[in-house]
């Protein structure tokens, strides 16, 4: 069985938060391990993009969203940890 996972495993967003409700595989079925944002139709939406690149992105949005500098760095700091990011 597919383990599901509460955030997205290349970007850090919970799943939950996703409006998709997370991204699409290949075969159409939903991902339990990427959002929308990050995984489309079985790959990576941006697939050249550097983890560090991901946490600049991600610090970018939430600070959109009205979150302190502070808050931002502290929830993308655990972006390399992610599945995506271990090899």
């Amino acid at each position: 069985m597919e383990k599901i996972y509460k955030n997205c495993q290349s970007c850090g967003m919970p799943m939950k938060k996703d409006p998709q409700g997370g991204g699409t595989n290949a075969d159409g079925s939903k991902s339990t391990m990427y959002c929308s944002f990050c995984y489309q139709n079985g790959a990576f939406t941006a697939p050249d993009i550097t983890v560090g690149e991901m946490q600049k992105l991600c610090q970018g949005k939430l600070k959109e969203m009205k979150f302190p500098g502070f808050v931002a760095w502290f929830l993308t700091r655990g972006i390399p940890r992610l599945e995506r990011w271990r090899k």
